[in-house]
């Protein structure tokens, strides 16, 4: 999944308005940030096969740092905690900590039986990536329900508090339908280095929420 777990991190903003929405979506893709770093370390591997699913080429050999539920379990816990030390938010911790753990619901749902539920331990998936109909609909669905949210939870200070979320959701949009209809990716090194361009929608995250606030602060 993709544009689903942004969704989950816009919406987020309906059910805790002080962490900035940079927080959110990183907390949201955490395992997806961290997942192209460790391929590209060796820690974990992928292979890319187009015969995978019908949606997502690739074969997801090891992730277990990045993606199994145990893992998630230890890093929404950590990236909760540092939130707390950091912001004494307890809502707002509890917020983040579901975003990190809800990328593996989400992913389990989407994957084939390739999500580990602990390290060296037994894989789980509903295989929606096969799909295709399906998948569209549920990835937009969450998008458009989490952006919604967003836009009901705040309200921008100047014209860069629209501009900037705007092109912000439809080029999220648009990443996501030329994967989706594109061709495979070259090699598995250009996956991982396309994969840390993710990086940049946390700090857009971030610049976004600089110019809009919480409906109940304007």
């Amino acid at each position: 999944m993709f544009i689903g777990h942004f969704g989950l991190a816009l919406g987020a903003k309906k059910f805790a308005p002080r962490p900035s929405l940079g927080t959110a979506i990183l907390a949201a893709q955490w395992a997806d940030g961290l997942w192209p770093i460790f391929v590209l370390l060796g820690i974990e591997q992928v292979a890319i096969d187009p015969t995978a699913t019908l949606v997502t080429p690739l074969d997801f050999i090891s992730y277990p740092y990045s993606h199994s539920l145990l893992a998630l379990i230890l890093w929404a816990a950590a990236f909760a905690g540092l939130y707390y030390a950091l912001r004494r938010d307890r809502r707002g911790a509890l917020v983040l900590a579901a975003l990190v753990l809800s990328h593996w619901v989400l992913d389990a749902w989407s994957h084939r039986p390739d999500m580990p539920l602990w390290p060296g331990g037994p894989r789980v998936g509903l295989a929606l990536w096969n799909w295709r109909p399906g998948t569209l609909a549920v990835e937009f669905g969450l998008y458009c329900i989490g952006a919604s949210l967003y836009l009901s939870a705040t309200r921008a200070r100047d014209r860069w508090g629209i501009t900037l979320l705007w092109i912000f959701l439809v080029t999220l949009a648009a990443i996501y339908l030329a994967s989706f209809f594109g061709p495979p990716p070259p090699s598995v090194r250009v996956l991982a280095l396309s994969g840390l361009l993710g990086w940049l929608f946390v700090a857009w995250g971030y610049w976004i929420d600089r110019h809009r606030v919480p409906v109940a602060a304007v």
